[in-house]
């Protein structure tokens, strides 16, 4: 047995149970990992609460870790007991070991902590795929980035500011706002005490930006399609203050010709390839110094519904891990 914390039925923080689980040997194609560091996200808020179904109740919950293999389906060739590795995978996360598809596993660099990496599985390639497939920034761009001192947003903030874009970043406090300055946002915009849209349009006087990264949904996105030049993209990531509802494509017509997109992570990471085309891209950007990982808080993994509470009422900056 080990212990696991699992969703027995939609709700609050309360219902996140820390509880034995049976593991299990691995079968064909998996591998048993024992996890050391868990990354926690708001993804985890979704499915916790069922605004994003689960395959079924109850369920493991948690995306993104790293640990070491210590066991291997009988016909994985790749990884060995011992092998430090890190995974993105929908549910299953929030546990001391769990079984694994080896196509999920990637190996983990010697300079690479597993701290870095169960941060960089979700949060990480979700700033690749934004900034270099959903939208590819190039120097010149100017992006907004909501959410800028959060997991993904000071990831993005700085490789943003790397490939040679003006970075705006919106954010909820003044220390907040220190955080995003000191990691590759150009100007901060304090949404509760400022209109970032007349921000966005001062700022640029007036040229607005190229593309807009909102994870903050219901509330952002009026004004995230009046910050975008004629022609932008809105990229929809996440819905940290509930999902965008719905509206006619006559909007996009009436800001200048929009794009719009809601991407997510699954389907840019679909084959072997892709995910280990995005994983050395974030290991060599940390590696070289373009990408610092900021983890801010940490708890146990027994104090799980804790980190939720926290990271809800808008409390943790950077990333936030959980230790089994």
């Amino acid at each position: 047995m080990t212990k696991a914390v699992r969703v027995h039925k939609h709700g609050g923080p309360e219902v996140l149970t820390y509880e034995d689980v049976e593991v299990g040997a691995p079968g064909a194609g998996e591998v048993r990992i024992r996890q050391t560091v868990v990354g926690l996200n708001f993804i985890d808020v979704y499915y916790r609460t069922g605004l994003y179904k689960p395959p079924a109740l109850p369920f493991i919950a948690g995306n993104e870790a790293a640990g070491v293999v210590v066991a291997v389906g009988p016909d994985v060739t790749d990884f060995h007991p011992g092998d430090r590795v890190a995974y993105y995978a929908n549910l299953g996360g929030y546990a001391e070991e769990r079984i694994v598809p080896a196509a999920k596993l990637v190996k983990l660099p010697d300079h690479i902590s597993d701290e870095q990496a169960a941060v960089l599985m979700l949060k990480g390639m979700t700033a690749f795929y934004l900034l270099r497939k959903t939208f590819k920034v190039e120097p010149g761009h100017r992006v907004l980035i909501h959410a800028a001192a959060g997991g993904v947003g000071l990831l993005a903030c700085q490789w943003a500011k790397a490939l040679g874009a003006t970075v705006i970043g919106t954010v909820g406090s003044k220390a907040k706002a220190e955080l995003a300055l000191a990691n590759g946002c150009d100007h901060v915009i304090l949404y509760r005490d400022e209109d970032f849209v007349a921000r966005v349009k001062q700022i640029t006087d007036g040229a607005l930006c190229d593309v807009v990264y909102d994870s903050v949904g219901k509330t952002t996105f009026p004004g995230s399609l009046k910050c975008l030049r004629r022609r932008g993209l809105f990229v929809s990531f996440g819905n940290a203050s509930g999902p965008v509802p719905p509206f006619p494509l006559a909007e996009l017509n009436a800001h200048g010709s929009l794009y719009a997109t809601r991407p997510k992570l699954n389907d840019y990471v679909a084959t072997r390839e892709e995910l280990l085309e995005a994983a050395d891209a974030l290991f060599s950007a940390v590696l070289s110094g373009k990408l610092k990982v900021q983890i801010n808080h940490a708890y146990a993994l027994k104090d799980v519904a804790r980190a939720h509470t926290d990271l809800e009422s808008r409390a943790t900056t950077g990333a936030v891990i959980l230790r089994p």
